[in-house]
């Protein structure tokens, strides 16, 4: 008598062999669903690992940012933060902050109100540049996640309606409407609704959880731009 684990290796082969069976149209669904489920999964592990180490290296930056009292120094300690959306603003915005100061030293500007504001207006803009790009880096690949969430399950019900019409197809044909008959078809259908849901709920379920993740990091960096600019606006002014 065969054991539990040799009944379902005998159940994996007949629905491999099954697959491998099918009609073209059913065979191109789940090859597209495969490949979705594949990709979406290297992005699940792949965003794991970039937005965990955002945050660890968000926190590193945030320490010796307010453990400093110079610019400099921040600027030196974190330079290597590859992943910190945080430390890439602040380098982004220092580095227009030393334009600044260099065009200053050698005499191009002369300090006045008016230079002031304009100086400031330039800070901002590449405060805020920066920042765009970095949440633009955050939410890459988030897009497709949600895409296959969304069109998965229509791709597995185009194979599942596919299916049936060839168990119609089969019984037409047939002249009856026999279990032998209309079995290959009802197989295709409930195979192809399956792949695409084994493709579209870790896609939700990932979209969803890491979007939360991008949105904590993202009120973090509005945070701290309003507190940056606020110090850059003590000191040029």
């Amino acid at each position: 008598m065969p054991n539990l684990y040799t009944v379902n290796a005998m159940n994996g082969m007949n629905i491999f062999s099954h697959i491998l069976t099918t009609n073209i149209v059913v065979k191109l669904v789940l090859l597209l669903l495969f490949l979705f489920s594949l990709i979406s999964w290297a992005i699940i592990f792949y965003k794991l690992r970039y937005l965990s180490k955002a945050r660890k290296e968000d926190k590193e930056f945030l320490d010796v940012f307010w453990d400093s009292k110079r610019l400099d120094y921040v600027f030196t300690a974190t330079k290597n933060l590859d992943y910190s959306p945080i430390a890439f603003m602040f380098n982004i915005t220092y580095k227009e902050l030393l334009n600044i100061k260099k065009k200053t030293t050698e005499g191009e500007q002369h300090v006045n109100k008016e230079n002031i504001e304009e100086n400031l207006s330039y800070v901002e803009r590449a405060l805020k540049k920066s920042q765009l790009s970095a949440i633009a880096k955050l939410e890459i690949s988030l897009p497709f996640l949600a895409t296959v969430g969304s069109t998965a399950p229509f791709i597995g019900l185009f194979g599942t309606v596919w299916g049936i019409m060839t168990s119609f197809e089969s019984i037409q044909r047939a002249g009856t409407a026999g279990l032998a008959v209309v079995a290959p078809g009802i197989a295709d259908s409930l195979v192809a609704t399956a792949a695409g849901l084994f493709a579209a709920i870790p896609a939700v379920i990932a979209y969803n959880y890491y979007s939360n993740k991008v949105r904590v990091i993202v009120n973090e960096m509005v945070d701290f731009a309003y507190e940056f600019m606020t110090i850059i606006e003590r000191q040029i002014l």
